[in-house]
């Protein structure tokens, strides 16, 4: 197995006023790893995804919705959701998080 690269994600972090910033840290044949980036406002809607992922919320506060329930999240909340479920996410503040996605 060859050295994970370390990354800063904390410098990585830059939010856009009109649209969410989605950044892709790392890409391996177990994970991907991306940072998510929005303001105040800027939802992503539940919708259905293929892949599993574990969110770790770096900054901010909002909802993430997995499947039917709705979370209230702030900074160093872990969430879990399922390969092939819905999710979305609905910041209340400049919210940043790490999802940790099986690779697809």
């Amino acid at each position: 197995m060859e050295p994970i690269d370390h990354i800063d994600g904390q410098g990585l972090i830059e939010y856009d006023a009109t649209v969410p910033v989605k950044k892709d840290l790392l890409k391996t044949e177990w994970f991907n790893v991306v940072l998510v980036c929005l303001e105040a406002g800027q939802e992503i809607p539940p919708h259905p995804e293929p892949y599993a992922v574990l969110v770790v919320v770096l900054e901010g506060e909002g909802t993430i919705t997995v499947g039917t329930e709705r979370y209230d999240v702030k900074p160093n909340h872990v969430i879990f959701s399922p390969q092939g479920g819905v999710r979305g996410i609905a910041p209340r503040t400049r919210m940043s998080l790490v999802g940790i996605q099986q690779p697809h």
